[in-house]
């Protein structure tokens, strides 16, 4: 029984591998590639512009629950709206570029098309609803603060810059109104700063979000191989479907920390179980959403009342993404059935190993900065 756990625990871990290594290094090109300052920019402002763009914007980033607070909390104070910063803080953890490449792996295409969808439908049906909540004063030490940040990170001279209030960075489009150059300014050569962007990507890619998913990860890797190991098929099948399953989801998934990524194996491995796709999507809108921690943060940042709205809304359309999907599958005649052990078939067996060692090489600290001590 223990090698047939292995092997199964082996098998999951081939069929997420290549995706799992592709979604990375699609979100060190979008971590390098894209600028903090243009984060703002497309999360400023208010009602449901502000929301779409918050939600469409957040959704592809390689962001958990907890990494997602204080990039939330930072956009905040830099001038975000309390209803843009609800939808960035719902739709970044729910699903990513590297989460839906292993959902197409272990779940098919139809869950790994409706899963960012129902992100995205949650995200900005959730931030509607704050704008009926009052706006909480951001303390003026926070705004200074941030707005400090904000010169900092986009000009490294260490001359003394004055921005007038309207500039929001030293590169703004009124460059009369700032009396230090701009980094933008400085020649560069244009090889060795491409150079730098893509050590940037692997160094992101293969180390820092790695380290930050890894343990989460091998633990839905190996939760699954459990559940195909030790549960039968039938045994969730009774209470799998319908609203029941969906809200015993909806409690096991609100206070539990899971990364996107890490959720997908697991709740690839209660498809096999036998729970229905509809409760499946639940646990995978809320886990990576919410987490015991985060709500005292959101508390003091956002206020309570926004707190309670952003769990209200969570739940009720997270419920109702997970009904829809379970009447779009009766009337489509759609299927979604995990392919836990099977999924790396599609691909050559030399690409799916080969993935394999790579990201074991990766994860292994002391390996990975004794023969790569650039990817730390």
């Amino acid at each position: 029984m223990v090698a047939v756990l292995l092997n199964n625990i082996w098998l999951v871990f081939l069929d997420t591998a290549f995706w799992l290594l592709l979604g990375l290094l699609a979100a060190g090109f979008i971590k390098s590639f894209i600028a903090e300052d243009t984060m703002r920019r497309w999360v400023g402002g208010r009602g449901l512009g502000a929301i779409l763009r918050a939600a469409l914007f957040g959704a592809p980033l390689p962001l958990c629950s907890c990494g997602v607070l204080p990039a939330a909390i930072g956009l905040h104070r830099a001038g975000a709206s309390k209803e843009a910063t609800v939808s960035f803080l719902i739709s970044t953890p729910e699903t990513s570029v590297d989460s839906v490449a292993v959902t197409y792996a272990l779940m098919g295409p139809v869950m790994a098309i409706f899963r960012p969808v129902a992100a995205l439908v949650n995200a900005v049906g959730t931030g509607l609803l704050t704008t009926l909540v009052a706006d909480q004063p951001v303390p003026l030490k926070a705004t200074e603060d941030t707005g400090a940040a904000v010169v900092e990170s986009c000009c490294s001279s260490k001359e003394e810059v004055k921005v007038e209030p309207v500039a929001s960075s030293c590169c703004a489009s009124k460059p009369e109104k700032v009396e230090a150059p701009c980094c933008s300014d400085k020649n560069e050569d244009p090889g060795e700063n491409k150079e730098n962007k893509l050590l940037k990507v692997l160094s992101y890619a293969g180390a820092e979000l790695l380290d930050d998913i890894s343990k989460w990860m091998a633990f839905g890797i190996v939760l699954a191989g459990i559940m195909l190991t030790f549960i039968p098929p039938d045994w969730l099948a009774q209470w799998g479907g319908g609203l029941t399953a969906m809200l015993v989801m909806l409690v096991v998934g609100i206070p539990m920390y899971i990364c996107a990524v890490a959720s997908t194996p697991v709740a690839a491995g209660l498809l096999v179980a036998g729970v229905s796709p509809g409760a499946v999507l639940v646990f995978l809108l809320v886990g990576p959403a919410t987490n015991i921690a985060s709500f005292a943060l959101l508390k003091q940042e956002l206020g309570l009342k926004v707190t309670l709205v952003y769990l209200f809304g969570l739940s009720v359309f997270s419920l109702m993404m997970g009904l829809l999907l379970e009447w779009l599958l009766q009337v489509q005649q759609w299927q979604i059935e995990a392919s836990l052990g099977e999924a790396h078939a599609m691909l050559p067996d030399m690409l799916s190993w080969a993935s394999a060692f790579i990201l074991i090489f990766l994860a292994i600290k002391p390996l990975r900065r004794a023969v790569i001590p650039q990817l730390g």
